[in-house]
This record gives C-alpha cells, structure tokens and sequence, in this order.
C-alpha cells in the first residue's frame, strides 16, 4: 500500500450501516440537538474563509411532510449525525466537473474532500436512478439515503461504483503518461479506462494499455485505490512493466503520450518549473501513483 494517501480518502465518518433501516433510531437522530447539515452550492460544496466544509444545525432547517426521506445520512463523527440534501438535487445528475469544483478541491483537507466525495456520489447516484432497472416504476430513496425502493414492483436498489484502471506503463526507468485534448495545456498523467465483464484487474491494465498506446503489459502490480465521485467510480491504481517501448498512440483516445524518465517525474513533484509536464492534480490518484514510482524506496 502507498503511503502518499489519495484524495476521497482517509474518512474518519461511522458510516452507521446499522442504523440506516432503524426508522426509530433515524427519527431520534433527526432530533440530536447537534444534528449537521452539509451546505451546498448547486453540486460543489460552500467553503468557510479557512477553506473548511460549513455545516448548519439540522434543527434550524424548515421541516416537510417528507423532510426524513429528502436527507442522506452521511454518517456519524464523535457520535453526531451529520447529513446532506437530496431533495432539491435528486431531479437530475451534476456535471462532472466545473472549474469551481476543480478550485474548491484543491482547498480541502482530507477528511472534508473524503466527507465531499461521499455526499456527491450519493447524490449523484439518486439522480440516475430515478426509475426502476426492473419495470421502470418511479423509485423513492429509503435506508436514510443509502437506497431507493421501487413503487411499483417494490425492488431495492443500492449505490453502486463503477470501477476503473488507472496505470502507469513501466519500460526500464521510464514511466508512460498520456494526455486528453480537453485537459489544460502540458497536463500528463496516466492512461485508464473501465474494467469490462468478465476482465481481471490486470487484464484490463494490459488491454487499456495495449488500446491507448499499443504496448504489451508483462507484469502488472496493484498500488492502492481511490473513490473519485465524478461521478461515482473506484480507481485501482496499478504499475505494469513492458518489454517494449514502442508506441502506437489511438488518437481517438489520446493527444500524445511521452515516456518521461524518473528524474523528470521527481522534478515535476518537487515544483520544477522547468519540467517537460503539467503533473495530475494533487488530490488525484495519478498524483500519488507518480509519487509511489517516483521515489520506491518510501513506498515500501
């Protein structure tokens, strides 16, 4: 496991499972005279001066017929419930990214980004699912937020994440990065993409590298994992080495990619404004990926 810690990590929340179908424990938690509620801006959340997630009293908030059902139970922190809205959100899906949201990221400190990242998946979650997968019945959202029922068939439903490879190809000491045409000018990072059915983990490294840059993976080693709420995947960061370096670059998938040498990495992480490349954000699990190559020794 990497030491250099991942965004949407490190959550010291009590997810409270056991009290999610508690419909008395849940009315005795709406009650707790610390009770919190998680503001938000449109999808992204409300920051203090000190860059710190707000969080209001839940008693001082107007109170409808379906005021239990339109709150997700985030969890529980020194034994306080803390909530976020569904109400209001749970008509549609957020856009994946704004450059607010991308500002904003970079201001939390872990627990708040990992707190974040937890209540945007949800809500995110209970916009798609809206209507049954089975009948197609409007579903409504029970288990404090943690679930929708169907209305009609009376099927149950639950979060689910998607999961995605996210790798570094290795050949020697040089690494492979890649970049989008979307992403600002001189960003690399590693290539990923979705686990297909019936793929490993390794399986599908070997194939999204093969498709993206035409290089055979030899070996493949898990590294450590991420949640990324954008909208709701688990990112399982690997290394692969390959036996050759020659590329073939699917341009419909990437602009470019570079084999970049280990002092190079280790430049750019250390702030070098005379790297060849932009690094990945700091809270992204590529950041940290490049972090565990960089320097091996502190990985182990």
């Amino acid at each position: 496991m990497t030491p250099f810690q991942p965004g949407f990590s490190g959550s010291t929340f009590d997810r409270a499972d056991h009290l999610r179908g508690d419909l008395a424990a849940l009315a005795t938690l709406l009650l707790h005279p610390q009770a919190r509620l998680l503001q938000l801006q449109g999808f992204d959340p409300a920051l203090t001066a000190e860059g710190a997630l707000v969080w209001n009293s839940l008693l001082d908030q107007e109170r409808s017929e379906d005021y239990a059902v339109s709150l997700i139970l985030l969890g529980l922190l020194d034994g306080i419930p803390h909530f976020v809205g569904l109400q209001q959100h749970s008509a549609e899906a957020p856009l994946y990214r704004t450059p607010r949201t991308m500002e904003v990221l970079s201001l939390l400190g872990p627990q708040d980004m990992a707190t974040y990242g937890t209540a945007r998946s949800l809500i995110d979650w209970h916009g798609r699912h809206r209507f049954c997968g089975k009948c197609g019945g409007a579903t409504v959202a029970h288990r404090a937020g943690w679930g929708r029922r169907c209305s009609v068939c009376e099927s149950e439903h639950f979060p689910r994440v998607d999961p995605v490879v996210i790798m570094l190809a290795e050949h020697g000491n040089r690494v492979l990065l890649g970049r989008q045409a979307s992403w600002p000018k001189g960003r690399y990072s590693a290539l990923a993409g979705f686990l297909e059915p019936g793929e490993t983990v390794e399986e599908a490294v070997a194939r999204e590298l093969f498709e993206e840059a035409g290089v055979r993976a030899s070996k493949v080693r898990y590294v450590t994992s991420q949640a990324w709420p954008f909208p709701a995947q688990l990112m399982l960061a690997c290394i692969a080495e390959v036996q050759d370096d020659t590329l073939h670059i699917a341009t419909d998938e990437l602009e470019d990619a570079v084999w970049f040498s280990r002092d190079e990495v280790r430049a750019a992480l250390a702030g070098d404004p005379n790297t060849r490349f932009l690094l990945p954000p700091a809270y992204a699990v590529a950041h940290s990926l490049l972090q565990h190559w960089a320097w091996p020794d502190e990985a182990q």
